[in-house]
């Protein structure tokens, strides 16, 4: 190596020609494979989120892609075996839209997109093991969606059943609860409908309670916003249910309250008006209030459930002409139809307590019905509140029983607890829990998507298809027409619709629903651990050596759907004796969004950033960096005010380090400079701890000032034979291979060495992080006076006094008395006089 000289082309920093030359070598050279069993490495598990292969990659790939890399490449750096996979989640409607639009077949535009996806990707540099890519939408991995819906059917938790679903009549297909987002389908914005059909249901309730307590487990190492969104999703209540008899009719109602202390404030009834039980109430009405229930109902399949549980929604309803019985009174309870009650929650109809239920009260106020105060609520000034009947303001909160009987005088808590002992002695009651999540709705009646594994036959009901004819392929798309139009494509596909029974061997028919794309991510990190297995869904030993994942990165926008289900089925598969452990992603990375001035990017918007376009304009290394420097992984970040110019110009810094050192490779560092070492050893150190805290643009930074520090010794301190610079040299280059693989590589085969991946993390010297002295900033009234050199262990007392007699601080003081002094030892003392 030669010391600084004036820059020529072949001594140019150039990413495009460093690109090309290491491209080309890690393709060949697959550096990223995980090891085999024999491997006695420890094992650390790092998953991305996979993606849709809707097209090329796009900003936000880049930012997850790259923060999910540095993890990666850092574990390997401490030595760990690390399986960091990669596979396409390739079925779903985009596709199937798309391929709807231009006339094509999906599964081609599906696979040219993965083919342009992954070129991308080995662009960019992934540490992907690419002997493990999937995907979804490939007979042979589908074929194990098949059979796991198998098991869980033997098991009773996959079932088939009518009800009121979500439907949306722009892609004609139905949701589950989690796919309606603020009223509208999250693919297509269309406001959803409520549709009355026979579906295919993932028994999700059987598993609340688990799948609630268990976030318990995940407090330290998920986010909490994503821990408390899973918990409200899930949303666990106590209460009762209790049993109210219908006048005229033989079966009572059931009605599912938290507060059982104000049932003598019950003065109506309210079942949904979407409900059976609503619709069978309103049949015994007369003719005119059955037309007057039949039109209200058509309104409220138009409603969003969003919409029917605003507060701020008018009132509407019919009286259906019956009545059901207060078991605590015996008071007759008018009963209404309203769309502010939904079907599926607890039993579909509710006791309502106006007095102390803002929707309750505002719905008696409308219907000028009865509002009974049964509790003697206070406010702050600790007089009662203001009769509600003429407020309109529900008496909401807790306080002693009034108007109730016996229970007068009793708390809350002792009101639930007599109230509730009284219904069981009674037998018109008992304590009971309730939960928002219901259960998963998985059919779809659309093409692309996995087909479900059963057959219809007049003899023998529901068949399972066997396992030695899975997979069930999706027939050819030629030939079929895709457009949705309420029923399944797959259903004008008569050689494939007509089988037989493989019970009794009669005619029978294929369910022409498919599944739900969610069933495809909730289990594919176990896929990935034996991609190629024809036996079964992935290999149990691997699983063991594997599972779970140690470290799983993605955005927010899954923190209730894919992640609740991939939780679902690792508690399934784990009570089939599958794998030995109940939750399946023991850390949580959440990134951020990529924005464009203040907003998420849009053609329609004009504030689109192409990645291709700023890979071709600043390279592959500046783009990776400037995702890692903009803040922290969480945040969103704002491309108009980051600068990958900016990194482009520091990675030329750094690579010209490597060009630039002049001693040769093992040389023994410790003769060289003292201060170079320390501030080398300060960083390794310190970056170590920030990786893993997940301050990746805080390493970013103190890379940069080690980069600073060297050039300077290089320039005008030890000089470039010095075996210092070396050292700090090969640190950048370490450090720089987490964000910046090219220049990493080039830096390091440059100082002589080959595949920067692996090189190891450097190892730290204690004895070099002990600062002698650091800086302390005195300041008076806020500005900057002085600067004291200290040691590190200075306690407050002897940091004031110093502050207070340094040079700069007696002449910025100028006799002025001192009103307080601030001292945050040993980095800063700030002064303010009166």
């Amino acid at each position: 190596m030669t010391s600084a000289s004036p820059e020529t082309d072949e001594h140019r920093y150039d990413f495009r020609v460093i690109e090309e030359r290491w491209l080309p070598v890690w393709q060949e050279t697959q550096p990223f494979r995980s090891g085999d069993a024999a491997d006695e490495r420890p094992t650390k598990y790092v998953l991305d989120m996979f993606p849709y292969p809707s097209g090329d990659l796009h900003m936000g790939h880049a930012e997850a892609y790259a923060l999910g890399d540095v993890i990666a490449r850092y574990w390997i750096q401490r030595g760990y075996n690390v399986l960091h996979p990669i596979g396409w989640d390739s079925f779903g409607l985009p596709a199937e839209n798309a391929a709807i639009q231009r006339g094509l077949d999906p599964r081609g535009w599906t696979e040219d997109n993965i083919a342009q996806q992954r070129t991308s990707m080995e662009r960019y540099a992934c540490s992907f093991d690419w002997d493990r890519v999937l995907a979804t939408h490939r007979p042979d991995y589908y074929r194990w969606n098949q059979w796991i819906f198998t098991r869980l059917h033997e098991r009773g938790l996959a079932y088939r059943k009518h009800s009121n679903v979500n439907w949306c009549p722009k892609d004609l297909t139905v949701l589950a609860n989690e796919q309606v987002v603020g009223g509208l389908c999250e693919r297509c914005d269309t406001p959803v409908t409520k549709k009355k059909l026979n579906q295919w249901y993932f028994k999700v309730t059987d598993y609340a309670d688990r799948l609630l307590d268990d976030l318990d487990t995940l407090a330290d190492t998920w986010p909490s916003k994503v821990i408390a969104m899973q918990r409200n999703w899930i949303g666990r209540s106590t209460g009762a249910d209790v049993v109210f008899a219908i006048e005229g009719r033989e079966e009572p109602v059931h009605v599912y309250t938290t507060r059982p202390d104000t049932l003598h404030g019950a003065t109506f009834m309210v079942v949904a008006a979407d409900s059976d039980l609503a619709a069978e109430l309103a049949e015994g009405a007369e003719a005119s209030v059955q037309d007057e229930f039949s039109s209200y109902v058509e309104q409220v399949k138009a409603a969003s459930e969003i919409d029917r549980l605003s507060t701020e929604r008018p009132k509407t309803g019919v009286f259906l002409q019956r009545y059901a019985v207060n078991p605590v009174n015996g008071e007759r309870l008018p009963i209404w139809a309203s769309d502010y009650v939904l079907a599926d929650y607890g039993h579909g109809a509710i006791m309502a307590v106006p007095a102390h239920d803002q929707r309750d009260l505002d719905f008696a106020r409308a219907m000028s019905l009865p509002v009974r105060l049964v509790l003697d609520v206070r406010g702050e000034d600790g007089e009662p509140v203001e009769d509600p009947a003429t407020s309109g303001v529900a008496a909401a909160g807790d306080g002693t029983l009034i108007n109730s009987g016996d229970l007068d005088g009793l708390s809350k808590a002792e009101a639930i607890a007599a109230v509730v002992e009284r219904l069981a002695g009674d037998g018109v009651g008992e304590a009971s829990t309730n939960y928002r999540l219901r259960d998963w709705l998985i059919s779809r009646q659309r093409y692309w998507g996995t087909p479900i594994p059963i057959v219809h036959c007049e003899a023998c009901g529901e068949v399972p298809v066997p396992d030695d004819q899975l997979p069930v392929e999706l027939p050819p798309a030629e030939g079929l027409d895709l457009k949705p139009k309420g029923t399944s494509p797959l259903g004008a596909a008569t050689e494939w619709v007509n089988t037989t029974c493989p019970s009794c061997g009669g005619a029978a028919t294929r369910d022409t629903d498919t599944m739900d794309t969610f069933v495809d991510s909730s289990w594919y990190f176990l896929r990935f651990l034996s991609p190629g297995k024809t036996d079964g869904p992935f290999d149990l030993d691997e699983a063991k050596r594997w599972a779970p994942i140690d470290q799983y990165v993605g955005g927010v926008t899954h923190a209730i759907l894919h992640l609740l289900y991939a939780r679902f089925f690792t508690k399934a598969l784990h009570d089939m004796g599958m794998i030995d452990f109940e939750e399946p992603f023991s850390a949580l990375l959440n990134q951020g969004m990529v924005q464009m001035d203040g907003s998420a990017m849009s053609k329609s918007r004009g504030n689109l950033v192409r990645l291709s376009e700023q890979l071709d304009e600043f390279g592959v290394d500046a783009v990776r960096l400037t995702m890692s420097f903009a803040g922290p992984p969480e945040d969103d970040i704002d491309w108009a005010d980051v600068s990958p110019a900016g990194s482009a110009k520091f990675l030329a810094r750094a690579w010209r380090l490597a060009r630039d050192v002049d001693s040769s490779p093992g040389v023994d560092p410790a003769t060289g400079d003292a201060a170079l070492r320390a501030v080398t050893h300060r960083t390794l150190h310190d970056c170590a701890d920030l990786v893993e805290g997940f301050r990746f643009n805080v390493v970013v930074a103190r890379t940069m000032e080690l980069v600073n520090a060297t050039r300077k010794a290089i320039d005008s301190g030890a000089g470039p034979a010095d075996p210092a610079v070396r050292e700090a040299a090969e640190a950048v280059a370490v450090l720089l291979s987490l964000f910046a693989p090219y220049v990493a590589e080039d830096m390091w085969s440059m100082l002589g060495h080959e595949n920067v991946a692996r090189a190891g993390w450097p190892a730290v010297d204690e004895s070099l992080l002990v600062e002698e002295t650091v800086t302390c900033v005195v300041q008076v009234k806020g500005k900057v006076r002085d600067r004291l050199e200290v040691p590190p262990g200075i306690g407050e007392d002897e940091l004031r006094e110093l502050a207070l007699a340094a040079p700069g601080v007696v002449r910025a003081m100028d006799g002025a008395a001192v009103r307080t002094v601030i001292v945050r030892a040993p980095r800063l003392v700030n002064i303010v006089t009166v």
